[in-house]
C-alpha cells in the first residue's frame, strides 16, 4: 500500500480511503467489519463516513453508518490509533436533520458531539463539511446552470463561513477533532475559508473531498492546482461514478440491488448517450490491458496529480478486493494515452 502526507500534517494516509456510505442499508453489521478488517489488512489505515450515512439518505438511515463503525471501534478500540476516521456535518436541505437549516457555530458543536457519540471514540481526525450552505439542499448543484451565483451575498456567505469556523475552532480546542477540511467545494469557497483561517488565527483545511472521475473531470486543473499548491489533499469521491463506470449500466442494464435500483438521483444525470459511449470506450481500453473497467477508471484516478487518496467503496467483498487490487501498480504509458483519447473524444462535464 502506497500513503500520502495529509495536507499540511505529518499523518500519513493510505491512498486508497474506505468509504462507507452503503453500510446501514445495502450493507449490515457483519459486512462492514469484513470490510474494515481486510481493508486494515491490505494496508488501508483511512475511513470516511458520514453523518448523513447510509444513502439514499433518508430520516431511517441517517447516522446508521456512524453506528456501524462505532460498534467495530467498540469491539476493537485498541486499533482506534492506526486509524485516520474522517466524518462529515450535512449542509442545509435535509428536513430531518437540524430542520434543513444552514451549517453555523453552534450547528458544528452539537454534530460533533453526535458523531462522537454513534463513533463511540473522543476525537475525529479529520471533521468535514459535507457540502457549502450556498448549494442547499445538495452538492448536484454544481452541475452547469444548476447554481445561483446571486443567490446569496458575498457579505452573508462570508458571515456564514466565518460562523462555522468559529465552531471548528471551538472543536479543536477541546480536542474533539485534530483537523478539518471541506467537501464538494468550489476553488472560490477553499480561497475563502483559507483567507478566513488566516484572519482567524485558525488551522487550514487539511483537504477537500469532491466528486471526480473519468466523467466528471471538473476539478482538474483548478481546483487541484489550487490543492497542490495550498498544501491541501484532495480526496475524490465516486471514483466509478456512482458504479457507472464498473459497466455493469451499460445498455440500460439495472442490476438487483445495485444502487441504481436504490436510488436515481445518481443514475440519472450521468445515464446519457454520452456517459454509455465514453463508459463503452473505456471498457475497451480496460479489456486490452488485462483489466475490469472498475481498476482502469481507479487506477486513473490515482495517478492525477494532486491526488492524495481515493474514496472507495463496495457492497461486497469481491468488489472490494477487486477495487484494492486497482492500486497495485501504474497504468502503463500506452492505456493513460488511450484515455487522454476518450477524454478529448468525450469532454466532460457531460
Amino acid at each position: 500500500m502506497k500513503y500520502s502526507q495529509l495536507g499540511h500534517t505529518s499523518i500519513e494516509i493510505s491512498r486508497v480511503c474506505l468509504g462507507s456510505m452503503t453500510w446501514g442499508l445495502q450493507n449490515n453489521q457483519h459486512d462492514a467489519d469484513e470490510q474494515i478488517n481486510y481493508a486494515l489488512s491490505q494496508g488501508i489505515n483511512f475511513i470516511d463516513t458520514a453523518e448523513m450515512y447510509a444513502v439514499p439518505p433518508s430520516p431511517q438511515t441517517y447516522g446508521k453508518t456512524e453506528q456501524i463503525i462505532g460498534d467495530w471501534i467498540k469491539r476493537h478500540s485498541e486499533k482506534r490509533q492506526d486509524i485516520v476516521l474522517a466524518t462529515k456535518i450535512a449542509g442545509a436541505g435535509l428536513d430531518w436533520i437540524r430542520n434543513g437549516q444552514p451549517i453555523n457555530k453552534q450547528a458544528v458543536i452539537d454534530a460533533v458531539d453526535h458523531s462522537l457519540e454513534r463513533l463511540n471514540t473522543d476525537y475525529i481526525d479529520v471533521y468535514q463539511l459535507h457540502w457549502p450552505n450556498r448549494t442547499s439542499p445538495h452538492f448536484g448543484k454544481h452541475w452547469h446552470g444548476m447554481l445561483d451565483l446571486h443567490a446569496v451575498s458575498k457579505a452573508q456567505q462570508l458571515e456564514e463561513m466565518a460562523d462555522i469556523l468559529e465552531g471548528i475552532k471551538t472543536c479543536i480546542t477541546a480536542g474533539k477533532i485534530r483537523h478539518w477540511g471541506l467537501s464538494n467545494e468550489t476553488p472560490w469557497g477553499l480561497n475563502t475559508y483559507l483567507n478566513l483561517c488566516h484572519l482567524q488565527g485558525l488551522e487550514r483545511p487539511v483537504s477537500i473531498q469532491n466528486e471526480f472521475n473519468l466523467l466528471h473531470e471538473k476539478d482538474w486543473p483548478y481546483l487541484l492546482e489550487n490543492c497542490v499548491n495550498e498544501d491541501i489533499a484532495y480526496l475524490p469521491w465516486s471514483p466509478l461514478a456512482g458504479g457507472l463506470l464498473t459497466g455493469k449500466y451499460l445498455g440500460g442494464a439495472r442490476p438487483a440491488g445495485s444502487r441504481w435500483t436504490l436510488m436515481q438521483r445518481h443514475g440519472l444525470f450521468r445515464d446519457t448517450q454520452y456517459s454509455q459511449q465514453a463508459t463503452a470506450a473505456y471498457q475497451e481500453i480496460a479489456h486490452e490491458h488485462h483489466l475490469t473497467t472498475a481498476q482502469l477508471a481507479l487506477a486513473w484516478c490515482d495517478q492525477v496529480d494532486g491526488v492524495a487518496s481515493t474514496i472507495i467503496g463496495a457492497t461486497s467483498m469481491s468488489q472490494l478486493k477487486e477495487n484494492i487490487t486497482a492500486f497495485d501498480k501504474p497504468l502503463p504509458p500506452e492505456a493513460l494515452a488511450e484515455i487522454d483519447t476518450i477524454l478529448k473524444t468525450y469532454p466532460v462535464p457531460f
